[in-house]
């Protein structure tokens, strides 16, 4: 079945200037929509059903089939356009050549409490967009529940983040919530809360993160703040023996993840079929 599709090739074209909108939080939070480039990333949020409603692309390429046959591609709006109107709503230096315009899902803090969360990221204020984007990658490759987002954290929906996470944000669920009332409730379900503090007495590896726990990590610049650390049950360190001060925080919730994986899972089960060599 031929697939059909319209047409739109001016940069002044209503639709084209609400789309270039969703490059802003302002735009996204207006619409409850965003942005999304690139093969691989249109893709997984197909795959994931992840309401992709518009999929822009060259019209002087022709429809990408690689895109148009996988599930969840029927129910999208396809439109060819000019790369004027694609570099137009593209933050990258180089548009991939496609694009796509996303519905923002709803997740509430009440689901996640609701279902699994045995191992959850917290991130409380942490700013940097590539930074978010890498914990959730790292999050999706542990197998970790969810990530929660405090208030004072970056947009997720960010570009820079969005393409961060190589379409780990895709994989769990990501659930922005105000953590000084949330955190009491998973603590009342069981959950053990874990903050980092370069002040902290115990080893991360001297940690038992066997049962549920959230890992709660903080500012670039400051850390976990005050209020959300007077809530942790306890508080670690990750032990260095070089002379850095300290870690990136994405790379502090990597390690953390990833310990936690390790005490969690017999080491019969892992082979060489778990270990991937991309690093990209």
């Amino acid at each position: 079945m031929m697939r059909t599709y319209s047409e739109i090739l001016s940069v002044q074209n209503a639709r084209v200037k609400e789309w270039a909108s969703l490059l802003e939080r302002r735009g996204r939070d207006k619409q409850g929509k965003y942005l999304i480039e690139g093969y691989h990333l249109i893709e997984e949020a197909l795959k994931a059903g992840a309401g992709v409603e518009t999929i822009l692309f060259l019209a002087d390429k022709g429809l990408p089939g690689e895109l148009a046959s996988l599930g969840g591609a029927a129910a999208a709006e396809w439109i060819g356009v000019s790369s004027a109107v694609l570099a137009k709503c593209s933050d990258a230096q180089t548009p991939q050549g496609v694009l796509a315009i996303v519905a923002k899902p709803e997740v509430g803090a009440d689901a996640l409490l609701a279902g699994a969360h045995d191992l959850v990221v917290v991130l409380d204020g942490v700013q940097d967009p590539g930074n978010l984007g890498t914990i959730i990658r790292s999050a999706d490759a542990v197998g970790a529940n969810a990530v929660v987002l405090g208030r004072g954290t970056v947009d997720l929906y960010n570009p820079k983040t969005i393409r961060s996470t190589m379409g780990s944000l895709y994989h769990l669920p990501i659930v922005e919530a105000d953590l000084a009332e949330l955190l009491p409730h998973a603590r009342e379900r069981g959950v053990r809360l874990v903050t980092t503090s370069l002040q902290a007495q115990r080893s991360c590896y001297e940690t038992d993160l066997r049962e549920p726990a959230w890992l709660i990590l903080g500012n670039e610049a400051k850390g976990v703040s005050p209020g959300v650390a007077a809530l942790s049950d306890v508080q670690v360190i990750i032990p260095m023996q070089g002379q850095a001060e300290s870690l990136n925080v994405a790379m502090a919730a990597t390690v953390l993840l990833f310990e936690a994986m390790r005490q969690r899972i017999d080491p019969a089960q892992i082979n060489s079929s778990c270990v991937s060599n991309d690093y990209s």
